[in-house]
């Protein structure tokens, strides 16, 4: 039945053929973040104009319209929304539609302040900004389903509607509250957890510092405290937190799957973001997405980004995602917001596809006159059409409509990263032998895989590991002994992993594991570790033996029981010269390595080259010239891929390909190309015959459930 969009009484009825997100379908999907609520209505039609100019396939719209479709309590205006919707479809441009909830309107807070989040020194923020809600709260999740249903309701059958963006950023500027109905939900969270208070004194190590509760109605969430709250109690409530999160998200979903089962539902992530457990989040979405904003003024950028984007694929178990946002230019929230140089947008955009997006959007489509993010550049800048940005934006709408077999194909990895969300929580947590920051951490880990073209995958520990040569584990402080059991069958099983310091530490409890650093790690990795041994801020030592340079940050005291020494820390750091630094253990069919200090970058990519080659890890292009970039994705069917090449350097560079390759960007007029030549940030889309290479010979992996 159709909807009559004309009454806000009307009701859809969907298809219900079942919701899919089928990638590939009409290309690469190309466009902004579409606000016209800004804008007099004339506007729009230029809107539509460029747009069509820009070649503009979707558009995400209503992120923060909540004010103008219920400008009062229960009362729906959606008649402009209407004509948005009906333009964009007579435009051919598909709508990703927000269900308007991430920014509720003065009238909510106005009349029920309780929905606002208080900090953990007790103070109630105020609106006047955005996501200015109490995650926990029933009144805002009531008002945001009520919302949702309306929308639903009358835009179920628009011919534009292909997906809906629920949310927005979830957890960037609440990541917890401290409110009395959020302590209410943690009580109620913990009985689930753990039943009895006893059990919940266990897990907390109450006995420390007199903190035994008598029963769950003594226990608050960790509010300011004269000193170091508890871990475990962190810990747990950063848990909550997520789920507290999460929960908004389901409760909008739950509408959208009862009113419009056909239609794909997802929400935009942020990149290396601690409150949001990607990987929990992403069996709830039937399509990942992603919001993204490179720093031009930081050191290889794209080595981030590739991190980031790896991450993404990952957690959606290898399928596309979606770029939703990044700039086209510069942002406005950074102390200096450096603008995209020409070629980078472009460069930036096709690194995203390169490493599994299928589609390229910006936030947002029009610059702001007003407001707080008028500086943030956007596709139509203040000046309009005639502008820097407004044209490379139209020529990189160009170039990816010119290649949609793109959509739909994937990337796969033989080597994997180890990322686990507890761990991370509690390793950033304070009271530890040092200050450790997680995602740089695992950046330096990442560098020498990127910089070497190797694909890469960022996993759980928990994950099938099945068909992966090499593991990579940086800084797993938190470990349960399940998740090193499953570690032990990898490598016993013929995998190669690399470990890296203070890791296997505590339980997921933050309580130490019993017998010795490093716990649940010690017999695999065959040594103990007697001492941590920070390093001071701004000291260096050096590694002699098979891994030669230098080390900074940690260093710890380890005694080899069982594993091979392959280098010691030099003279220059007495209390531990000549003792291991970096150690190699062989275990039934496979080999793990130690890191007990974070080498220099030029030794840890030595270093990981070896491990990698020991792994039969082998680079997507040999022989790339430094900063030069390689990915491939392969169609589904078997019947080829493609090679991407992307010049982050700011030199020409010379590519040799292992076979005739056609340029689907700048076709050769002499045919195949056997060479490819890549100006400063350059870019490069090969067609591939064949299918990928196969992986005999992978270990298992110790797959779970095998």
């Amino acid at each position: 039945m159709a909807v009559d969009r004309n009454s806000d009484s009307g009701e859809a009825v969907g298809d219900r053929r079942g919701r899919v997100w089928s990638p590939g379908t009409g290309g690469l999907l190309y466009g902004g973040d579409y606000n016209p609520e800004q804008w007099p209505e004339p506007v729009w039609a230029e809107d539509l104009e460029l747009m069509r100019e820009a070649g503009v396939s979707m558009v995400t719209a209503g992120i923060f319209s909540w004010a103008k479709a219920e400008p009062s309590p229960g009362r729906y205006e959606f008649g402009w929304f209407d004509r948005v919707m009906d333009g964009l479809a007579g435009a051919g441009v598909r709508v990703c539609l927000a269900t308007m909830t991430a920014s509720p309107p003065p009238w909510l807070s106005h009349a029920h302040p309780e929905t606002l989040p208080v900090d953990a020194e007790g103070v109630r923020k105020s609106p006047g900004s955005r996501q200015h809600y109490c995650p926990s709260s029933p009144v805002y999740r009531e008002h945001a389903a009520r919302l949702v249903e309306r929308l639903a309701t009358r835009y179920a059958d628009h011919p534009a509607l292909a997906m809906w963006h629920i949310g927005n950023e979830y957890g960037c500027h609440t990541r917890q509250c401290f409110c009395e109905v959020s302590a209410a939900e943690f009580r109620r969270w913990l009985r689930e957890r753990y039943g009895t208070v006893e059990e919940l004194n266990t897990a907390w190590s109450t006995a420390f510092w007199s903190q035994a509760y008598g029963s769950f109605a003594q226990v608050l969430p960790p509010r300011a405290a004269p000193t170091f709250p508890n871990p475990a109690h962190q810990l747990d409530y950063l848990r909550f937190s997520d789920e507290a999160l999460l929960g908004c998200y389901l409760t909008e979903k739950a509408v959208l799957d009862r009113v419009t089962p056909h239609v794909p539902v997802t929400t935009n992530v942020m990149p290396n973001h601690k409150p949001v457990n990607a990987f929990a989040w992403a069996a709830h979405q039937d399509v990942l997405s992603l919001d993204y904003y490179q720093d031009p003024h930081e050191p290889l950028p794209e080595v981030r980004a590739g991190y980031t984007f790896d991450l993404m694929r990952s957690a959606g178990g290898g399928r596309p995602w979606l770029l939703l946002e990044q700039a086209p230019g510069a942002v406005n929230w950074r102390p200096r917001n450096g603008p995209k140089a020409p070629g980078l947008m472009r460069l930036w955009s096709w690194q995203a596809v390169a490493q599994g997006a299928d589609a390229v959007l910006f936030f947002q489509w029009r610059q702001s006159l007003g407001g707080a993010e008028k500086y943030h550049s956007a596709m139509v800048p203040h000046g309009g059409r005639d502008t820097r940005i407004f044209r490379e934006v139209t020529e990189l709408g160009r170039e990816l409509a010119s290649v949609p077999e793109i959509a739909g194909s994937r990337s796969a990895a033989e080597a994997a990263l180890l990322l686990d969300w507890d761990s991370w929580r509690a390793l950033e947590l304070a009271a530890r032998p040092s200050t450790l920051n997680q995602t740089e951490l695992s950046l330096g880990h990442y560098r020498p895989l990127f910089e070497a073209g190797v694909a890469c995958d960022v996993l759980p520990p928990d994950a099938d590991l099945t068909g992966h040569r090499l593991l990579v584990a940086p800084n797993l402080y938190l470990l349960s002994e399940r998740d090193a059991e499953h570690l032990t069958g990898y490598v016993t099983g013929g995998g190669h992993l690399l470990v890296s310091f203070f890791s296997g530490i505590v339980d997921p409890h933050d309580r130490v594991h019993p017998g010795g650093h490093p716990g649940v790690l010690r017999r695999l990795l065959g040594l103990r570790t007697e001492e941590f041994w920070p390093l001071a801020e701004d000291e260096r030592v050096t590694l002699e033996g098979r891994v030669n340079g230098r080390a900074d940050l940690w260093s710890e005291a380890v005694e080899p029981e069982g594993a091979e020494v392959l280098a010691v820390f030099g003279k220059d750091h007495p209390a531990l010269a000549g003792r291991p630094a970096v150690t190699r253990h062989r275990v039934g069919a496979g080999t793990v390595w130690y890191l007990a200090t974070r080498p220099e970058p030029r030794a840890m990519r030595a270093l990981m080259d070896t491990v990698r080659a020991a792994a039969g890890v082998e680079p997507v292009l040999p022989g790339l010239p430094d900063g030069v970039q390689a990915t491939r994705r392969e169609r589904a069917d078997g019947s080829g891929g493609f090679l991407f090449l992307l010049n982050h350097s700011g030199a020409a560079a010379e590519v040799a390909l292992p076979e005739p390759m056609t340029d689907l960007l700048t076709p050769a007029p002499g045919g195949p190309l056997r060479e490819v030549r890549l100006e400063p940030s350059g870019v490069a889309v090969l067609s591939r015959p064949g299918t990928a290479r196969a992986r005999d010979g992978a270990p298992d992996g110790g797959r779970r459930g095998a």
